[in-house]
């Protein structure tokens, strides 16, 4: 497969910043995807596989290796054993909001909160994406992949991809490596076929978010047009003319802290208990069963705290910069996004990112960590 003339990071990249790679290669299938990957891994140079780039926060510095990039499209309908959903396998380059628009065109449910997020299919199981109370891991059945140790193509079960909040076994992780070195092909998710009828909707943080009551009834185009209406209030919907969108997101995760931590918070940052673990099933014996069932231990869970709530009470608000000359700086509708003004490196970017480390870690004492994955660039 020939190599396509390199393109600068900064122009594929949500975040605008990367510097020119040594060497790129477009895969436009699924066999082009695996016949690449064989070939740039076994040579041992770097390699940077790139979607849609919303999620990567890339160094000014030229890529010394091979940017491959997934162009892979393409929506596969099959049927599900379960009554009443449909199973869609989806290549892993398709855009994430395409396949939902599809979604929602279909009359199918489980994803339509998940409208305007940014990236590709193949993505979205790296960290387990997520909105307004829907997670693909919810939905998710299986993907397919390739390992870069052995170059080997398999099909691999949800329950062993390692998913929880914003994780998953592919992450890389800042400062860690991935558990599992692979690339994702295909994604196969199952939906509920609930037609273009109004119902009754499942889950209090997205009828919370969307101003909808218990019994109140509404379709799932009706939600994926409030949502995409309400994330872009936010700035969180890719707008060329918004610089506002000029981000990788939510640069900071929202933090996961013990409850003895998280009690040492002030009362008004809003927090989420995780779920609780139960302890291990207990068996007891029928001979020295006397009647009493000990009761199970419901450990206290740990708790997510608002990393936005943090950075602001920490007195960096929306629209924050270190200068006014500066041309990075939060985003003016959300105190989680860091955005490229126009022409921001990425050291500039960085700067910003270790400052609103500093000032959280020195209010409250605790590190926030960035939720993009870091290439060429440390902070």
């Amino acid at each position: 497969m020939p190599d396509v003339t390199p393109i600068p990071l900064a122009q594929l990249t949500t975040l605008r910043t990367g510097g020119v790679p040594q060497r790129m290669i477009d895969a436009h299938t699924a066999d082009e995807l695996v016949a690449v990957l064989r070939e740039v891994w076994s040579e041992g140079d770097p390699v940077l596989v790139l979607g849609g780039g919303s999620n990567l926060f890339v160094g000014d510095d030229p890529f010394d290796g091979t940017v491959v990039r997934v162009l892979t499209t393409g929506i596969e309908r099959m049927p599900s054993p379960r009554p009443g959903h449909v199973r869609l396998r989806v290549q892993a380059g398709h855009g994430w909001d395409d396949l939902v628009a599809f979604a929602v065109e279909e009359g199918l449910a489980g994803i339509e909160a998940m409208s305007g997020i940014p990236g590709t299919v193949g993505a979205a199981p790296v960290q387990n994406v997520g909105a307004y109370g829907q997670e693909i891991v919810q939905t998710l059945v299986e993907v397919e992949l390739i390992d870069e140790s052995d170059g080997e193509v398999s099909t691999v079960g949800a329950d062993d991809l390692g998913l929880g909040f914003r994780t998953s076994v592919f992450k890389h992780h800042y400062g860690s490596v991935p558990a599992r070195a692979a690339v994702i092909l295909s994604v196969t998710l199952e939906l509920e076929e609930v037609g273009h009828a109004e119902r009754a909707i499942p889950g209090a943080q997205l009828r919370s978010a969307l101003g909808l009551g218990e019994h109140d009834a509404v379709s799932v185009a009706w939600i994926r047009d409030h949502v995409l209406a309400t994330r872009a209030r936010k700035g969180m919907v890719l707008d060329d003319a918004d610089p506002d969108t000029y981000s990788a997101g939510s640069f900071f995760q929202n933090a996961i802290v013990s409850p003895g931590f998280a009690r040492t918070l002030p009362a008004e940052c809003p927090r989420w208990p995780m779920t609780p673990e139960l302890d291990p099933v207990v068996v007891i014996p029928l001979e020295s069963f006397d009647g009493y069932v000990p009761p199970r231990e419901i450990r206290e869970s740990d708790v997510k705290v608002s990393a936005a709530w943090l950075i602001e009470h920490a007195g960096i608000g929306k629209g924050f910069r270190l200068s006014r000359s500066s041309r990075a700086g939060l985003s003016t509708k959300h105190a989680l996004a860091l955005t490229n003004r126009g022409g921001a490196t990425a050291a500039e970017l960085a700067q910003l990112a270790r400052f609103i480390q500093g000032r959280v870690q020195s209010e409250f004492g605790l590190i926030l960590q960035p939720e993009p994955v870091l290439v060429g660039v440390d902070l």
